[in-house]
């Protein structure tokens, strides 16, 4: 079933969104892209006359009640978004009453989803080496499924839309659509359009494909590397990593982040690039700081030769070069992860290169997907959101459906 061949009217739909905003110290968002992305599928659910429960997480609770992530916080900006007053459930496991209570047009948005432990199916309290784990984690599944069940019931269909948490196989994304049938749960409109991003980038490339993958660790990127070592032309490694493939080749890092365990597999990665021809883009200078902070002193030095006290925290000008050459002829880009501590003004140089490469690429005809959170913040910060073809709301989802995983939130609703 397709949210546009649904008929609402008359109906309850109970919608998984991915409502994990950012919030301030006095509880206020600072970033609603979240919010702004899921408003196409919650508008047309209650403009084709259906009643609408919302559900979502925040944070990580860890199944307990936590004030600081209660979702009560944001129902004043999501009526404000929606132009309809949010009626609000205290606890999601017992909203049956409010739910039974719905007319077309309205909206009740639950309480925190984990601030249940079933709602991700994790035994609380419970090591994995304990002899008595796998008889908990038994049982955290039963209760997931009741905990699945009793939310499924204040509703007559079912609609994920929350991309973010699309690869969890948690009670809200996917088990909750053991409840529906066939032609009771579908997509929303979010998931489907990054569904279909991650297609346009899997199958349907127009080459030159650059990808460019930042942040601070090798480890956490390498499933993803490897599977775009199949598939691109040009593949741009920044960021912190930039020391751990440095070190791996001789190279001095001084106190830069950098994963001593990993550097066999930096030296892998090399000679995989080069065995499959592919353009292995690695940053040659850096913007270095004397400590980890905005007001640090700067020193420009290349990758490989940073002395003792001073560390890499952003890309320097040669490096930029580099990059920005790799990305502007390209026709597909894909951009997970900044090139150095873009939340220090002072530091932001190499990510902004980045960021104006693909604007103007894109501007000349690419293909570009920007997906994780530190990826569209810096996109948003340097105000070129509107410049990208497409900005995705899943950081992990994404890398996961890129690397060629199955998804449990897609293929629950999908039946793969």
């Amino acid at each position: 079933m397709t949210i546009d061949n649904y008929k609402f009217a008359g109906k309850k739909a109970i919608v998984r969104v991915d409502f994990n905003v950012p919030l301030n110290e006095n509880g206020q968002i600072t970033d609603d892209t979240r919010i702004r992305g899921a408003l196409p599928t919650l508008k047309h659910i209650l403009n084709e006359g259906g009643a609408l429960i919302i559900m979502s997480h925040m944070g990580k609770p860890k199944g307990k009640v936590n004030a600081k992530y209660s979702l009560s916080q944001i129902v004043d900006a999501v009526s404000a978004a929606l132009g309809v007053k949010v009626q609000f459930a205290p606890d999601c496991a017992k909203a049956k009453a409010q739910a039974d209570a719905l007319k077309a047009g309205e909206v009740l948005m639950l309480e925190n989803l984990r601030f249940y432990a079933e709602e991700e199916g994790k035994p609380v309290g419970i090591e994995k080496e304990d002899p008595a784990y796998e008889e908990a984690k038994k049982a955290m599944k039963a209760s997931q499924k009741e905990f699945a069940k009793t939310l499924a019931s204040y509703a007559d269909c079912y609609v994920n839309d929350a991309f973010g948490t699309a690869h969890r196989k948690h009670a809200s994304t996917a088990v909750i659509a053991d409840y529906f049938d066939a032609d009771n749960k579908m997509l929303g409109y979010l998931m489907e359009k990054e569904v279909q991003a991650v297609e346009n980038i899997l199958n349907n490339i127009k080459r030159p494909f650059t990808a460019i993958m930042g942040g601070s660790k090798v480890s956490t990127k390498i499933g993803i590397i490897e599977n775009l070592m199949n598939k691109v032309d040009n593949l741009i490694l920044c960021g912190g990593m930039t020391y751990t493939f440095a070190k791996a080749q001789g190279g001095h890092v001084g106190n830069s982040i950098c994963e001593d365990d990993k550097l066999d597999l930096a030296l892998d990665i090399m000679a995989q690039a080069k065995a499959k021809g592919v353009n292995l883009v690695l940053g040659v200078d850096s913007v270095c700081g004397d400590k980890f902070a905005n007001d640090a002193n700067q020193l420009i030095c290349p990758s490989n030769a940073i002395p003792e006290g001073w560390e890499g925290l952003d890309a320097g000008p040669e490096s930029r070069k580099l990059f920005t050459k790799a990305i502007e002829g390209a026709k597909t880009i894909l951009w997970n992860g900044p090139a150095g501590v873009f939340e220090f003004d002072n530091f932001t140089g190499g990510s902004r290169a980045i960021a104006e490469a693909v604007a103007n690429a894109t501007d000349n005809g690419a293909y570009s997907l920007i997906g994780g959170g530190d990826s569209v913040a810096c996109v948003n910060k340097f105000g070129m959101a509107d410049r990208v073809s497409y900005i995705s709301t899943g950081g992990g989802a994404l890398l996961e459906a890129i690397e060629g995983k199955v998804l449990p939130g897609v293929a629950a609703i999908k039946g793969e």
